[in-house]
């Protein structure tokens, strides 16, 4: 008895989050993944990215952006195939069909991040947030597809998983070629961002309402903006940053 195929894999976005009224820009949160895996997307990753997008739909300004998690094929990198990266391109598409020519905002933990980096140069992009990005031993990503994007980095000093040296590297490449690229160093956090987690979600906020909704940056994020490095590839996110701001 002849086999059947099994049918080919998707992604897929996951339900819309926020955006009450006409949507002027959309956020796609990419979860984090694997080195090596063609399973679907973990349980725990997907659940983390989802409620980043609550996070990020729970202000004021979010009447006007709509969010949704990206459902990767397969959970890994996967070397040179860099599923993830396919997959977050045809997120950007999608949302061009549904919304119409908005911007976007790629926003990712861990390989999400890495992920939002290598697919910021999309046309429709204009910002990209990486947090704790994962990034390879050896070799250098690519920056030039950043040129024209505003990019924001954020680690934690004490990651084990990825080396925050290397997202300073990337980032000190990126700011000679686009000078809207600022990056924050979490003191003592480590790779999930847990310890200081508000103040990362404070100003994840900032920065994706302000560059898809047109609002002002807080002085921090406007300071590490303009700062030249290294100064503004190492600021420091100070402790209870953003009360003032929820």
């Amino acid at each position: 008895m002849a086999q059947q195929a099994l049918p080919a894999r998707e992604a897929r976005l996951g339900r819309p989050i926020g955006a009450t009224g006409p949507v002027h820009g959309v956020v796609l949160v990419l979860p984090g993944g694997e080195a090596r895996s063609h399973r679907r997307t973990s349980p725990l990753a997907t659940a983390r990215a989802q409620n980043l997008a609550r996070r990020l739909a729970r202000t004021e300004e979010s009447e006007a952006v709509v969010c949704h998690t990206v459902h990767y094929r397969y959970r890994g990198w996967n070397g040179e195939a860099a599923h993830p990266v396919a997959d977050a391109v045809w997120a950007a598409d999608e949302v061009r069909r549904r919304y119409g020519d908005v911007p976007i905002c790629l926003a990712g933990y861990d390989l999400g991040a890495r992920t939002a980096l290598r697919a910021g140069g999309h046309e429709a992009v204009n910002s990209v947030l990486a947090l704790g990005p994962w990034l390879p031993e050896t070799g250098e990503d690519p920056v030039r597809q950043l040129t024209g994007r505003q990019v924001l980095l954020a680690h934690g000093t004490d990651d084990r998983h990825t080396d925050p040296e290397l997202s300073f590297r990337l980032a000190e490449r990126l700011k000679k070629i686009n000078t809207d690229v600022c990056r924050f160093e979490v003191h003592t956090d480590r790779h999930e961002l847990r310890y200081r987690r508000d103040e990362v979600r404070a100003l994840a906020r900032d920065f994706v309402f302000g560059t898809l909704a047109g609002g002002d940056f807080c002085r921090p994020l406007a300071d590490a903006f303009a700062a030249p490095p290294p100064l503004g590839l190492r600021m420091p996110l100070a402790s209870g940053f953003g009360k003032s701001l929820t």
